[in-house]
């Protein structure tokens, strides 16, 4: 039986360092399985440490990095002068390019704003800037995803030791 409680120990952190790394590489859902390893080592201790209400919070903030990482490609695009069709485009890009790692990732919103962008009747320049904007707006969002892992394992690890 100890045997076993170690092995979810384990487990627990390797979900969390799995999902840290996910935040960063492409199809990993990297900042809810941050969530998953801490609400289980919270179970582990019996919520004793961490209660329902630091969770919770966990929680939101899981939710608020999945809306910053799809918001973020679409404001991207929109500052650099895409309209509708291209921010649509960069989001549908993004979707897809998640099939393709890293490198659907990085060109899968550049690649889809600059089609949005054409379709609605711009021109090459103003849709490349869009398609640049979008990217822009990946690499903000990654980094958001990033901090938003790191912050929540700050909060819990004050929430066990405090």
């Amino acid at each position: 039986m100890e045997f076993l409680y170690y092995l979810v120990w384990f487990v627990a952190f390797l979900i969390i360092i799995v999902g840290l790394a996910g935040t960063i590489l492409p199809v990993i859902p990297g900042v809810p399985m941050v969530l998953l390893g801490l609400v289980l080592v919270a179970w582990l201790d019996g919520f004793e440490r961490v209660g329902l209400w630091t969770l919770l919070c966990l929680g939101f903030l899981a939710l608020l990095s999945v809306i910053v990482d799809f918001l973020a490609t679409a404001e991207g695009a929109r500052r650099f002068g895409a309209g509708r069709y291209a921010i649509l485009g960069a989001t549908l890009g993004l979707i897809v390019g998640f099939f393709f790692g890293i490198p659907g990732i990085l060109f899968g919103p550049f690649v889809g704003a600059v089609a949005g962008h054409l379709f609605s009747r711009a021109n090459l320049d103003d849709s490349m800037r869009a398609g640049v904007g979008a990217s822009i707006g990946v690499v903000v969002g990654t980094a958001a995803k990033f901090l938003i892992g790191l912050l929540m394992l700050i909060w819990f690890s004050v929430a066990w030791f405090w």
